[in-house]
């Protein structure tokens, strides 16, 4: 199995469903850990891509820079937090313009708290 080491805010393509047997289709997902922890624990942290069509949450991040992240339609990160093993991602699609990379910074501390 090939592994994708990614780096903070890279955008990736998944295989979907994600876990299944014999995935039909790919989905978009943002890397929030760091190189460094990913390869020291064998597993990447996740905040879900998805269309800006669809029905929002209040957290959800329009992604600006479409070009740079590597997606071919309007998107927005989702808040909806998963890990899975390095081995998951088939590629890497781009990543986050500063602009974007710097809402979800703001996003994630809203979320979390400042004290952290």
């Amino acid at each position: 199995m090939l592994t994708v080491i990614c780096d903070r805010f890279d955008v990736v393509a998944l295989p979907f469903p994600i876990g299944a047997a014999a995935p039909s289709g790919r989905r978009p997902a943002l890397v929030l850990s760091t190189r460094i922890l990913n390869l020291a624990q064998g597993h990447t942290l996740f905040a879900m891509i998805t269309s800006a069509e669809t029905t929002g949450w209040a957290t959800d991040i329009t992604i600006a820079d479409l070009d740079e992240a590597g997606l071919p339609a309007p998107s927005v990160v989702r808040l909806k937090l998963f890990t899975l093993e390095n081995g998951v991602p088939l590629s890497r699609l781009g990543t986050l313009a500063k602009k974007d990379a710097k809402a979800v910074r703001r996003a994630l501390r809203e979320a979390l708290g400042e004290d952290g």
